[in-house]
């Protein structure tokens, strides 16, 4: 991408990567094209990093540790953070509009994405010298402490959904403590990564202390996932290379984050609101066209009021405008080719099972030859058995499953592999309650779904949605280790 047609006002170059705060070619000297998901068209070209880059960047973040960041308070760190977080915001529209260019969501998602990142940095910038230790009643003559350290060196490596998002979440929390990060962005959407770097470093974040380097997932996110100068790996992403990672990780006895796949649900019941339930119930499945770890892409509905709820869901479907990422309608393409054949073949799965479509989308005549739609699709009284409601499909198709009371409601969103989100849409207190007690999820929104995003929430997951936490105070606990210290004065 040329320099001139980057829209960003800090700019940088798309072929280099951020190492000990200088812009660098790579090392074999390579570039990977990137597409545009909205024609196919190459946006830009970005470096082919390696695991030399991955040297360089490690190198360059343990002399950050040595030097002026390593130094800084943890009230000085936080007004670096602080900063970075209000430069961010100085440029809200123009991040908004590289992040809809690369991964293809609307221009109103990723204007909430950079502001979602500027806030991720002002509250880990006002929670950095907040962490507090312990004072632990011990033996006679014995006084006992404990305090948080940073890890050292962590490594982020961050997917294509939500670059700025999840970025800024991962990195934001290691700074805080004091880490010095090397954060590998996915190679189909990094652009913003990029360019967060360059902000990071114009608002005063001392070299070293954030390096980006940009590449494929087999080379330089290997390599990342292997360092042995890595003291920390935080990973969201796809289950499968979660296991990679960690497997990576474990031969430097290196503490791994995982965040991984979800197939998160809805539970509806009876006496739920439905004016209030319906906007979630669609929008929290076909957020950035379905591809969001946490979407809601099982609706469990309770029988005597599924035919309300899905002619309600299939309105809405027909209703959904969607287009190129700039022309800002309700849905975008999805990220490549390749995810478009994915979430296809889940398609043609279900119609080849027999299964009944309640509603689609419409694609618009004129959509670009060279862009990656996918019609959003519900399908209509799925088997829970079935692999639609079991796998990942990680693009805009929401299935819908009826039940029978709460133990069958409980048996079905608790019967896959995975645990990230659920959702409860009920006036009844006393069996919210329950269900936020037998849900098997990291996370659990009772007549709401997602909170506007939550910076202060604790979000992580279990069974194979991962393990370990983001967001909230207990990432700050998650980016550092705990030291105890016994004094024995007689």
């Amino acid at each position: 991408m040329p320099q001139d047609a980057v829209p960003f006002a800090i700019r940088f170059d798309t072929e280099q990567l951020c190492i000990g705060g200088t812009w660098r070619a790579a090392a074999g000297g390579q570039t990977l094209a990137l597409a545009n998901p909205s024609d196919g068209r190459t946006l830009a070209r970005i470096a082919r990093g390696g695991a030399a880059d991955i040297d360089a960047a490690v190198a360059a973040a343990h002399a950050a540790l040595a030097g002026d960041w390593g130094r800084m308070s943890a009230a000085e760190r936080g007004r670096v953070l602080g900063a970075i977080g209000r430069k961010v915001q100085d440029h809200v529209e123009p991040l908004a509009m590289l992040e809809a260019l690369d991964v293809g969501k609307p221009l109103k998602q990723g204007r909430a994405d950079a502001l979602a990142l500027a806030r991720y940095l002002e509250f880990y910038g006002g929670a950095a010298d907040k962490v507090h230790g312990d004072t632990l009643p011990f033996q006679n003559g014995y006084t006992a402490l404990t305090w948080r350290e940073p890890h050292g060196v962590t490594g982020h490596i961050v997917p294509w959904n939500y670059p700025m998002q999840i970025g800024g979440r991962s990195v934001g929390a290691a700074l805080a403590m004091g880490n010095a990060c090397v954060l590998k962005p996915a190679e189909e959407a990094c652009l913003t990564v990029l360019a967060f770097a360059r902000i990071a470093s114009e608002a005063g974040l001392p070299a070293g202390a954030l390096n980006v380097v940009t590449g494929l997932r087999n080379e330089a996110g290997a390599a990342l996932a292997a360092h042995p100068g890595v003291q920390h790996l935080s990973f969201t992403g796809s289950v499968a290379t979660g296991m990679l990672i960690q497997a990576a990780a474990a031969k430097n006895a290196v503490p791994v984050t995982l965040e991984l796949g979800g197939k998160s649900p809805q539970i509806v019941f009876a006496d739920a609101d439905l004016d209030a339930a319906l906007p979630h119930l669609v929008n929290a499945g076909l957020q950035n066209a379905g591809q969001t770890c946490s979407a809601a892409s099982r609706i469990l509905v309770e029988r005597s009021v599924f035919d309300a709820v899905r002619e309600r869901m299939a309105e809405r479907y027909r209703a959904l405008r969607i287009g190129p990422a700039t022309d800002d309608f309700d849905m975008g393409p999805v990220i490549s080719k390749r995810q478009q054949s994915i979430v296809e073949h889940f398609l043609a799965l279900g119609r080849d099972s027999g299964l009944r479509i309640a509603a689609q989308g419409t694609l618009p005549a004129g959509l670009p030859a060279g862009g990656c739609y996918v019609r959003p699709t519900l399908f209509d009284a799925v088997p829970a058995d079935h692999a639609l409601a079991q796998q990942e499909i990680f693009g805009p198709v929401q299935v819908l499953i009826a039940f029978d009371g709460e133990a069958e409601a409980l048996r079905i969103a608790n019967g896959t592999a995975f645990g990230l989100v659920a959702g409860v849409w009920t006036r009844d207190g006393g069996r919210a309650l329950r269900k936020a007690r037998a849900l098997k999820c990291g996370q659990m929104f009772v007549n709401n779904y997602g909170a506007g995003g939550g910076v202060e929430l604790p979000f992580g997951g279990v069974k194979h949605s991962g393990h370990g936490r983001e967001k909230g105070f207990e990432a700050l606990y998650g980016f550092s280790t705990l030291k105890t210290v016994a004094i024995h004065h007689g």
